[in-house]
This record gives structure tokens, C-alpha cells and sequence, in this order.
């Protein structure tokens, strides 16, 4: 098995790979959740804080706390941030922050298929939820309609077969309906129900897809920091092809999450 420990290293890295698509799509998790305004929220594993900005934008909340073991990250959000009902701390499962009377909405934007125990993860988000609260996730649909993700891996592949324990898709098999919705109901969440969400991710060119592959930060990246020149350049020609090089149109693919939600009793 090919052994390449994710980096979590670069804010800037990260939002120009993922975070930009993470800000896409979260007014419509937000939306789904149907939260009321006024309550406090707890964002786990908040990253660059594209979830916990878009609550203060969407949700109007009492409060937002939004927390992750990254301190690159928490750096980032913090310097891009300037709501008063908005604050940022380093803590990561297993030590998330409490507060008096409960979050009225835990919740976690593509992080939970990366902490190390997810079901003693949502078990946490659940102990620090108060009563009728809800506790939510959203993972990208890595073995299905992540399609720029599911291009990516699928063409790693056909060049280099040992880097399939890498591919997102086999990893996470928790990222589907089914594991998604036992395992809240295994954590004892009640009213569970997960529904898909989806948006488009734009390129401009190939380079737009290309260069933030380069940061170093999150499972491609590091796979590709992992390669040597030459293996570098015949990945990205391959990829340019399977991208349509010779259509003569920006790609545009379809980019799928699944998102959960579960009260608690």
C-alpha cells in the first residue's frame, strides 16, 4: 500500500484548491439546514472558515465559534474575517470547546471524513449540542459526482495503479447516504436526513485547475508534491487531455456533496 501522509500546511494553498469551492457551496447547506436565526453555532474543523463566514452571511446567528487542529488555517480565517459575532480557535475532535447551555447547531463542512473516529466525532458534536439542536455534516461525494476530484484520481490511476489507496473515493467510504445516515443514527441523533447538494466548479482554463493542485495542502496536492519532474509533467499533460484540451472551452464539471443532519433528543 502506498503510504503518503496528507499535509495540512498552507491556508492560501488550501482555499484556492478547495476552499473556493467549500464558499460555493455552503449558503445552500446553510439554506438546507433551516437553522433559526439567533442561534449559536459551532463549526468543526472550520479550515479556512468558508462555512463559518457563510453562516454570519446567510443565518443571522447569535454566535459562531469555528475550530480546527490547523493553525495555518485558523490563522487564515482569523485574518479574513471581521464579523463581531465571528471567532476562531485551534481545537480539533476530541477537544472541542464547550459552552454553557449548549450549540444550537453543531456542525462540520467536509471534515469529517479526515478526523481520525468519526462516529466518536459526531458523538462529541452531539454531547455539546443542547437539547433539540441539531448536528450537521457535509462531505463531498468522492467515489461519485466529485468530478474534478474523481478526473483527477481516476487519470493518477491509469499512470501510477499503486496510488489507488490515495484515491478519495476508496478512502472515505463513509462519504454516501447510507454509512452517512447509520452513523448518525448510531450516535443517537434523531429526525436523520441526508440529501444531496450540488454546484458547478468553473475553470477558466487548465491552468486554473492545474496550479492549485501545486500547494501542497490536502490529498492531491501532496500526492503530486510526492512526484518527481517528469512525472509531474506527463500527469498534468494527461490530465489537460482528459479535461478536453482540444474542445476549445473552459472545463465545467459537476462537483456533488452529501449532506446530513440529525436532532438531538
Amino acid at each position: 500500500m502506498m503510504e503518503i501522509r496528507d499535509e495540512w500546511k498552507a491556508g492560501s494553498a488550501y482555499e484556492g484548491f478547495m476552499g473556493r469551492w467549500s464558499r460555493q457551496l455552503a449558503p445552500s447547506f446553510i439554506s438546507w439546514l433551516q437553522i433559526p436565526a439567533g442561534s449559536h453555532w459551532l463549526d468543526v474543523g472550520c479550515g479556512t472558515g468558508s462555512l463559518s463566514t457563510a453562516i454570519c452571511h446567510h443565518a443571522a446567528p447569535g454566535s459562531v465559534l469555528g475550530c480546527d487542529p490547523s493553525e495555518p488555517f485558523i490563522q487564515f480565517a482569523q485574518n479574513h474575517s471581521e464579523d463581531a459575532r465571528l471567532s476562531f480557535v485551534r481545537a480539533g475532535t476530541g477537544s472541542l470547546p464547550h459552552r454553557g447551555g449548549g450549540y444550537d447547531s453543531v456542525t462540520s463542512l467536509f471534515a469529517l471524513n479526515f478526523f481520525p473516529d468519526p462516529e466518536a466525532a459526531v458523538g462529541e458534536m452531539r454531547s455539546l449540542t443542547a437539547k433539540r439542536g441539531v448536528v450537521s455534516a457535509c462531505v463531498w461525494d468522492y467515489s461519485g459526482k466529485m468530478e474534478f476530484l474523481r478526473l483527477f484520481w481516476d487519470t493518477v490511476v491509469t499512470l501510477d495503479p499503486a496510488a489507488g489507496d490515495l484515491d478519495e473515493g476508496k478512502r472515505f467510504p463513509i462519504c454516501q447516504p447510507s454509512a452517512l445516515s447509520a452513523l448518525f443514527r448510531t450516535c443517537g441523533l434523531g429526525d436523520v436526513r441526508c440529501e444531496a447538494i450540488e454546484i458547478t466548479t468553473r475553470f477558466a482554463d487548465f491552468g486554473d485547475y492545474w496550479k492549485p493542485l501545486l500547494g501542497g495542502t490536502g490529498p492531491a496536492p501532496t500526492y503530486i508534491a510526492s512526484l518527481d519532474s517528469e512525472r509531474r509533467a506527463i500527469l498534468a499533460d494527461n490530465l489537460e487531455k482528459a479535461l478536453g484540451r482540444d474542445q476549445g472551452k473552459p472545463p465545467s464539471l459537476v462537483a456533488r456533496a452529501w449532506a446530513i443532519r440529525g436532532r438531538v433528543d
